[in-house]
């Protein structure tokens, strides 16, 4: 009998059903899944017959499955402290790719390193960014596999440095206070600059910068050799108000700072880097960073800093919510290694699952549109988390019991139906 198909079709579907809700549940813990939900739709019979009002005849045919629906709302960020884990805060999908054949989209950001310290995915896939050279990202380029393996930095010549000091107002013509820092050449090369302020009269202090002249060619006959002096002057509040270089004119604050020449004018350094051009800034947001007041305590030098750095390896790096990864070296500079593209689509519910948490683009969810995290719409990047899976056991467990249920009603209707027949064809007996 015909009528067996309408309740055979109610049992298929809500055998999908049933199929649908134990692979949710089977995938509770699976980082990055999306829930999926089945959508059903009626089945009729057009015959073209009218009733006497004109309207037409039609018969219920069953039931079918119209779509599957993914739930794509963000699943709970986890912390996992694992450098190359990561889990997008908003729309979007990381890009990876296997050896061969296309890109494949992914919200699982459980990503770790292989022996040649590239990103990948658990199964192998690479995770897909802009290149950074020299510590900048160029986002114009085609995406390349990220690489955060053994990277080297490179030497970083000093330009800057500053001096944070307080010189006692009590002191006497005569006494003296100083300060050290290191400044880098253009190989790395660390040289000691040594700073020694005398006291010359009220409110005005000499200064001296020396390094030491084994770090010279040809080498001074002293230890040291000097870069660069001059006075500091101070005002009755003991501010900083001009400076005057050794055979140069007095500067007032604010002033573009004291210019050293390293090594001085006739030597060379002896490791053969460029000679540097170092700039001693004195101030920072409006006020003089070399005071005088009458704090002993204090005298000489409270912090220095300089913007140079050693030649250094890779000992870190972490994920930022643009996407760039930044290493760490031993040297304590820090660069750009890379930047995490994201893709958005037109349409999420067009995209193919293909398994192994990725998705493929079709003509529904439209191309990828690549770019970086935070913008066009597109999710943060979390460093060291992972999207847990977005399955509601309670919400898969309500449904189960609705399928359940409507299998177990279908299953009677065709209990019914074969009743009927039977006693049809008892009758023809």
């Amino acid at each position: 009998m015909g009528s067996f198909s309408v309740p055979l079709s109610g049992l298929t579907a809500s055998q999908d059903q049933l199929q649908s809700v134990s692979n949710n549940l089977a995938n509770i813990d699976t980082d990055g899944y999306k829930d999926q939900n089945l959508t059903f739709s009626d089945v009729f019979l057009q015959t073209g017959a009218t009733n006497g009002a004109g309207n037409p005849l039609q018969t219920g045919y069953g039931v079918g499955v119209s779509s599957t629906v993914s739930n794509f709302t963000e699943g709970s960020l986890n912390a996992t402290g694992v450098a190359s884990n990561m889990a997008l805060s908003g729309n979007g999908f990381f890009i990876t790719q296997g050896s061969s054949g296309p890109q494949d989209y992914t919200r699982s950001g459980d990503f770790t390193t292989n022996n040649q310290g590239q990103i990948t995915s658990p199964d192998g896939e690479l995770l897909l960014g802009y290149p950074a050279v020299n510590g900048v990202v160029n986002t114009a380029t085609a995406l390349q596999p990220l690489q955060v393996g053994s990277a080297t930095s490179p030497a970083v010549a000093s330009t800057t440095m500053q001096i944070s000091a307080n010189l006692d107002a009590g002191a006497v013509v005569g006494d003296t206070a100083s300060s050290t820092l290191p400044v880098y050449d253009s190989l790395g090369t660390a040289h000691t600059l040594s700073v020694t302020y005398t006291m010359t009269a009220p409110g005005t202090w000499s200064y001296a910068v020396t390094m030491p002249s084994t770090d010279v060619t040809p080498a001074g006959a002293g230890a040291t050799t000097t870069v660069g002096s001059g006075t500091l002057n101070f005002d009755s509040s003991g501010m900083l108000t001009s400076t005057e270089a050794t055979g140069a004119t007095a500067a007032t604050l604010p002033s573009a700072g004291i210019a050293l020449s390293i090594p001085p004018t006739g030597t060379t350094l002896a490791d053969g880097a460029a000679p540097m051009a170092v700039n001693w800034t004195l101030e920072t947001a409006g006020s003089s960073t070399i005071t005088q007041t009458a704090t002993a305590t204090t005298k000489g030098t409270s912090a220095t800093s300089t913007n140079g750095f050693a030649s250094g390896i890779l000992t870190g790096y972490s994920v930022g919510p643009d996407g760039t990864i930044d290493g760490t070296f031993s040297s304590g500079a820090t660069a750009a290694l890379g930047q995490v593209a994201v893709a958005s689509f037109a349409n999420v519910q067009g995209l193919a699952n293909t398994g192994n948490n990725n998705y493929q683009p079709t003509a529904a969810s439209g191309s990828a549109v690549i770019g970086v995290a935070g913008t066009g719409g597109r999710g943060t990047v979390a460093g060291g988390y992972v999207e847990e899976s977005n399955v509601n056991i309670a919400t898969e467990f309500a449904k189960l019991i609705v399928a359940q249920q409507a299998y177990s009603a279908n299953a009677k209707s065709i209990t019914t139906f074969n009743q009927v027949s039977q006693a049809t064809i008892a009758m023809l007996q």
